[in-house]
């Protein structure tokens, strides 16, 4: 989700952050006591090489202490009182706390250890030989029995489990369920159009309170049938975050399907970049990283947040909407693919479904998709963003925008790819990085593209970059506040 440290009004609670002059953020401070957190202690700690500080007290954190803890070279304060650990105690961080070089607190914790205590929790059972020899047949007997029983019950409970589960899944549908007759009403007939795509029509509507929304009416020729549209109703039940645009309702009526969404007044980021309404002002380079940067975050929620994880298999511009405030929301979830098992590498499709120009290559030819696949289609949607031209170009010949981009940035001119309706008002240096994410996205190799998670804070990282430029250039201007979908920030005075 982006650098915790920075910028440094958004700075993640719990934390304190060092800013040199040069080079990025560092963590030095982590203080997430009494926050109910569980499990174990993460390895990732190690990777904050200039901690100096991590206070994890009074929570329920289980298992061992991570030796990698005891390798941070700046940690001079570590807090792990009242948990549930066990084990030992890492020797480094022992020989640590005794030179003190580090300040080590662990108490609360019944079932930790360290070298003056005991870490046994039996007493010897040389006494004991004969009678275990006795009891351990009979007692394997016993469990052996107990198991079966169990084993019985856990299917049958399984079985009424998962009866429940349709059952609560169909009836948390209901609850956000319209007739077709009410459709008509919310949409005035079918009045007006907003959109059309390959499920079907999308219509303007307002609900009784006065909520707008709009209505996508599947028809008679779409290729989705109705198990398809009740998994994506479901689906979307599930799964909520500010850079995905929220279901409504559903309509299962009939003959008649459709999908209720929340309305984005501002329409699609297709029809913005191509400047297709006269009255639209073209985007400017900063409202352009703002909307790439929440569709990413959107995406990587799908990647990385969701369980089971989804490809998203149709990103692509016109299915990145937008609100009044310009903010993004990914939208249309119909070809969306779950990950069922954590050590799956790719999903394998009967068939190649989704946008011609924006199918990575290895889906196109062999029919195999990841998440890198919808990494791919984004770096076409990051191409588009930044030169305003279509996935498929038409002039002398027609070109892939990949292949337009990479052949015009062989000579090192980058204005000659950027969009000319933003009149120059951006940082060079800026856009060369975000242009070589872009082009790194689209490597034919899925192994050589980033992970959304890494595009996300990549794009963070120049979004604060293009504020700071911003601000140089603007530091003997008269300003105003004004407030954009990434923030409040100055900007000059026209």
């Amino acid at each position: 989700m982006g650098d915790p440290c920075a910028p440094k009004t958004f700075k993640w609670d719990g934390l304190s952050c060092s800013y040199a002059i040069s080079g990025r953020p560092r963590i030095t401070r982590i203080n997430m006591s009494s926050n109910g957190l569980s499990g174990d202690i993460s390895s990732y700690f190690g990777d904050l090489k200039d901690i100096q500080s991590l206070d994890l007290s009074y929570n329920k954190l289980r298992g061992s202490i991570p030796n990698v803890l005891s390798q941070l070279p700046s940690l001079v304060f570590l807090d792990l009182t009242g948990n549930q650990l066990n084990g030992s105690i890492p020797s480094g961080l022992l020989k640590r706390s005794q030179d003190g070089t580090l300040t080590l607190r662990y108490n609360k914790n019944p079932n930790l250890c360290n070298r003056n205590s005991s870490c046994q929790h039996t007493k010897t059972k040389k006494n004991y030989k004969h009678a275990v020899y006795i009891v351990v047949p009979i007692v394997a007997v016993a469990v052996i029995g107990a198991l079966v029983v169990l084993l019985i019950l856990i299917v049958r409970k399984k079985k009424g489990a998962t009866r429940r589960s349709k059952g609560q899944d169909h009836q948390h549908l209901d609850n956000h369920r319209f007739t077709y007759k009410e459709l008509q009403t919310i949409t005035d007939n079918f009045k007006i159009v907003l959109g059309q795509g390959g499920f079907g029509t999308v219509y303007d509507g307002f609900l009784q309170d006065g909520t707008q929304v709009a209505v996508k009416l599947r028809s008679q020729s779409s290729s989705q049938d109705v198990r398809e549209f009740l998994t994506e109703a479901q689906t979307l039940t599930k799964i909520h975050h500010k850079n995905l645009v929220s279901l409504v309702g559903y309509c299962k009526d009939g003959v008649y399907l459709a999908l209720v969404y929340e309305h984005m007044s501002e329409g699609n980021l297709e029809k913005k970049l191509r400047g297709r309404d006269c009255n639209d002002v073209p985007l400017t380079w900063r409202q352009r990283l703002c909307i790439a940067l929440q569709s990413a975050q959107g995406l990587e929620y799908l990647h990385k947040s969701c369980s089971p994880p989804f490809v998203h298999r149709d990103v692509k511009t016109s299915n990145i909407l937008l609100n009044k405030n310009l903010e993004a929301k990914v939208a249309d979830f119909g070809l969306m693919k779950a990950f069922n098992h954590d050590d799956d590498t790719h999903i394998s499709t009967a068939r190649v479904i989704g946008t011609r120009g924006y199918l990575a290559p290895e889906y196109a030819r062999a029919l195999q998709l990841n998440e890198k696949s919808d990494v791919y289609s984004f770096g076409v949607v990051l191409l588009e963003v930044i030169t305003g031209q279509p996935t498929i170009l038409q002039s002398t010949e027609v070109i892939h925008i990949v292949q337009w981009a990479r052949q015009h940035l062989s000579g090192g001119n980058i204005k000659e790819v950027v969009d000319a309706r933003m009149q120059g008002d951006y940082n060079v240096n800026n856009m060369w990085k975000v242009v070589d994410l872009a082009l790194k996205c689209t490597e034919h190799d899925p192994v050589q593209r980033p992970t959304m998670t890494n595009v996300a804070s990549q794009l963070q990282y120049c979004l604060e970059l293009e504020g700071e430029n911003q601000t140089r250039h603007n530091a003997n201007t008269t300003f105003y506040t004004m407030k954009d979908s990434c923030g409040v920030r100055d900007l000059p005075m026209m």
